[in-house]
């Protein structure tokens, strides 16, 4: 009984596979398509998680290169002009 049901199984999904119009999209077309689209959603906050989470990392430990000084230090200016 249970071939039975297993050959059943493979026979509809073999009629799947074959029948029916094949897709004759292009793939890259399809490809583009599924691509979630180009937007973005802002949103303004009291405080900036990026400063927050640098300040913790400099009060734990050295950095070795100075790639937020200048973020930070337009943070700390639009803090000024806040107060």
């Amino acid at each position: 009984m249970e071939q039975h049901g297993k050959e059943r199984l493979e026979q509809d999904l073999a009629n799947a596979l074959t029948e029916g119009e094949m897709a004759g999209k292009d793939p890259d077309v399809a490809a583009l398509r599924r691509l979630s689209p180009r937007y973005e959603i802002r949103t303004q906050t009291t405080h900036d998680p990026i400063v927050e989470e640098t300040k913790l990392v400099r009060s734990m430990a050295r950095e070795i290169d100075d790639r937020y000084d200048r973020y930070m230090s337009r943070a700390d200016k639009s803090e000024e002009h806040k107060e």
